[in-house]
């Protein structure tokens, strides 16, 4: 696409987004009494209530199904504050919902509240995290490839656009970690980058972009998930950063998000020994990282919210029974300063247990008042107190519109990094007529949409190449059959696909893996091995991928495995677009953070 008509898309998508977007995130004088008369008129179950919130799975539900009348029970049993809204999984895969879908189902349990219900969701790629049909935007990492905060701020527009259009006031995003540790399991590609001030320019244009078009922003995981080796999901997690450490890493984009009026901050399950002493006593239950540090000495006065605490890396702190452990993580975490719980254990012991605290003296009423209030402003804020329904005809329109598309695409071109390319196999010409095969490393037996859509993308270029599909089932059995198409091609294309996902598990390591599984990580060496010198890699998720196996010689990363990105990656292949991305972190033996081959 030339240059000229690119912008004129950029354009017009902005001017639709002004068209079609909430109000902005503002709370104002009306706003304000409605959140202060509630609060006086909730009684204490009620306000306990309000700091949970629960997940609510998008899919179809019969009104009168039992699955949707224990979603009302909930609501009207625990008085919820909001939902979690996500989708069922099966295995590593999500099983995504539809739009409309959402859209009714966040009305429908609108109407069953006493109280607006705050509606919030992990859309850490927009919402096509979790549906199907919304604008497919690449992981953050991309971003940070692009080096464009500009188109961070789009993003963050067109994430609000089409949340806002299904009902979602809130987003547990932007990541504000510093991805310094290619070891990490589970930050990886949700990350921005490696590097502190790039981080931070990004995280800051994001919540400017989703704010000023009506989306709630979170800064997570407080106060930094970035330099650990540990899923948080699976087990505690440890930074070992000493003070001086954090205040030059960790904490720069938190500082970052909270002077550019991010709405709340999420707590990690990590253990944090210079700032709390107890070794046992994860960020998010200590109030030392809580009201010590981010609320007296970073100033933050908005909402904190608990990671899942559904989480082992919380849970496997605490003994009991599910709901004697819901019931004390709940109260540690208030002690600690938190404001809201989402996903507790047991909800009913989560609810229970901070009722019987504040009457036993635990934890004061004024305490519960501050956070219950701080919900309700939140709510207000994005005008729950006036309308806390949306229109399904607009949201018809307000997803997957033309230009936010294009948006789309051009951050996952931009994205594309030629790390490395020492035998010079960048750009495939086609009119060479070479054997091309092609191995594709997926991440389930079933591949992924990303995995499919690179398939019908080299079939329209390259319709007589052989491609091979390698997952952790068929790894051993494929390996003969693999190697002998590797040895006969003229070229080989590898595709790693691997992503960070939590609670993950592959090659016995009982922390997590974002990386191939043993048998697939052989194969990948083996051919390296045999066929380096006429191979090109590609990390096609997470950027580390490769970087312990030798003989790779050309190195190209996506930082994403959806299918933008696989459109993006062929067309690079294919010299169809510039290759223009840089490095957002350093691969080991690879190249540094900032390299990047251009063509």
């Amino acid at each position: 696409m030339n240059q000229p008509k690119l912008r004129s898309l950029l354009i017009l998508a902005a001017l639709t987004l002004q068209a079609f977007a909430a109000e902005p995130v503002h709370l104002d004088h009306k706003g304000e009494r409605w959140a202060a008369s509630t609060l006086r008129h909730m009684s204490l179950e009620e306000k306990i209530g309000q700091m949970l919130m629960i997940w609510v799975h998008v899919q179809y539900m019969n009104t009168q199904s039992p699955e949707y009348q224990k979603l009302t029970d909930a609501i009207h049993t625990y008085h919820l504050g909001g939902f979690g809204v996500s989708v069922a999984v099966d295995g590593p895969l999500l099983l995504k919902g539809d739009p409309i879908e959402a859209a009714f189902l966040t009305n429908s349990l609108q109407k069953q509240s006493k109280y607006p219900l705050l509606m919030a969701a992990d859309f850490e790629r927009g919402a096509s995290m979790r549906l199907i049909g919304p604008t497919d935007f690449p992981a953050a990492m991309a971003f940070g490839a692009t080096n464009d905060p500009a188109l961070a701020r789009q993003f963050g527009q067109v994430s609000a656009l089409e949340a806002r259009a299904i009902g979602i006031h809130w987003n547990w995003f932007p990541d504000a970690d510093v991805n310094s540790n290619p070891a990490n399991p589970i930050i990886n590609t949700r990350s921005f980058g490696e590097n502190p001030a790039q981080v931070s320019t990004m995280v800051t244009a994001y919540i400017d972009g989703a704010r000023g078009a009506g989306l709630l922003t979170t800064a997570k995981h407080f106060p930094g998930h970035g330099d650990t080796d540990t899923d948080s999901h699976l087990a505690l997690a440890r930074v070992t950063g000493d003070t001086a450490r954090l205040n030059s890493l960790e904490l720069v984009p938190f500082r970052a998000a909270i002077a550019a009026g991010v709405d709340s901050v999420m707590i990690g399950h990590l253990v944090v020994p210079a700032v709390e002493s107890d070794p046992n006593k994860p960020a998010s239950v200590s109030g030392s990282v809580i009201t010590g540090l981010l609320k007296n000495q970073l100033g933050f006065k908005g909402l904190v919210v608990t990671d899942g605490m559904d989480m082992n890396g919380l849970v496997s702190t605490f003994s009991g029974t599910r709901p004697q452990i819901s019931a004390e993580e709940s109260i540690a975490a208030v002690l600690a300063g938190d404001d809201m719980l989402i996903l507790p254990p047991d909800l009913d012991g989560a609810y229970h247990g901070l009722i019987d605290a504040v009457h036993q003296g635990k934890i004061s009423q004024q305490r519960i008042d501050e956070s219950v209030l701080k919900i309700l402003r939140m709510k207000a804020s994005v005008g729950l107190n006036t309308n806390r329904l949306v229109s399904l005809d607009d949201a018809a329109k307000a997803i997957a519109a033309p230009e936010n598309i294009t948006l789309a695409q051009t951050v996952a071109d931009r994205a594309i990094t030629l790390a490395k390319d020492g035998a010079n196999l960048v750009p495939i010409q086609p009119a060479q007529k070479e054997k091309l095969t092609a191995v594709i490393f997926t991440d389930s037996p079933r591949g992924s949409d990303g995995t499919r859509a690179f398939i019908a993308e080299l079939r329209q270029r390259a319709p007589e190449a052989s491609i091979l599909a390698v997952d952790n089932v068929n790894a051993k059995f494929i390996s003969e059959s693999v190697l002998h198409a590797v040895k006969e091609a003229d070229r080989v294309i590898i595709l790693a696909e691997a992503v960070p996902s939590g609670g993950r598990i592959r090659g016995g390591n009982a922390t997590g893996s974002a990386g191939l599984d043993t048998a697939p990580a052989q194969l990948l060496a083996t051919i390296a091995k045999t066929a380096g010198n006429k191979t090109i890699f590609t990390a096609f998720g997470n950027p580390y991928t490769g970087v312990n196996v030798p003989g790779i010689e050309t190195y190209i990363c996506t930082f994403s495995n959806v299918p933008t990105s696989a459109r993006a990656l062929v067309r690079a292949l294919f010299g169809e677009i510039p290759i223009q991305g840089h490095l957002p972190v350093t691969l080991p033996g690879i190249a540094t953070r900032g390299t990047g081959i251009t063509h």
